[in-house]
């Protein structure tokens, strides 16, 4: 069994509030997800973020490939973190920290995702082959989106890696 770690931190010349209200409104996912990853939300987004809350998703991890995901937001701190974890979907782990901290800049947003691949050598070579280099560029999207609305540049303090742990 092998374990991934994914982090990633990007500052932003904005406040936590404003960084807050944009990331836990679970609609906003679609819109810093590429849109060739067919991500649509089914149901659960409907409210405010809360602890408990069940959020269905259709996403295309490969072309022409669609499944469903199921996550459950487990922990909520109003205006300083959230944690989300898949119930159902693609990965056989998936648990998803959302940091947001204030930082002279701005605000700093850290994720930290822990995960692992199912088929255990076929989801390793899977991993090497096509889910790191993947999950590099919806980052890296993300990164670009977030510059978009809150403003920056490329020379935006950020950070990402991927790690087998």
């Amino acid at each position: 069994m092998r374990l991934y770690q994914l982090k990633s931190k990007q500052i932003f010349p904005i406040n936590k509030k404003e960084a807050w209200d944009f990331l836990s409104n679970p609609q906003n996912l679609a819109v810093i997800t590429p849109p060739h990853m067919g991500f649509h939300i089914l149901a659960g987004a409907d409210r405010p973020m809360f602890q408990g809350q069940v959020i269905q998703y259709i996403v295309k991890p490969f072309p022409l490939v669609s499944t469903k995901w199921v996550t459950e937001i487990t922990h909520v701190k109003e205006g300083e973190y959230f944690v989300d974890e898949q119930r159902f979907g693609p990965y056989s782990l998936w648990h998803h920290k959302h940091f947001l901290k204030e930082v002279p800049e701005g605000v700093e947003m850290e994720d930290i995702i822990d995960y692992k691949l199912p088929l255990g050598i076929i989801g390793q070579l899977t991993h090497t082959i096509f889910i790191k280099k993947q999950l590099k560029q919806i980052f890296e999207f993300r990164e670009r989106k977030l510059m978009e609305l809150f403003g920056g540049t490329d020379k935006n303090e950020s950070f990402f890696d991927i790690k087998s742990i």
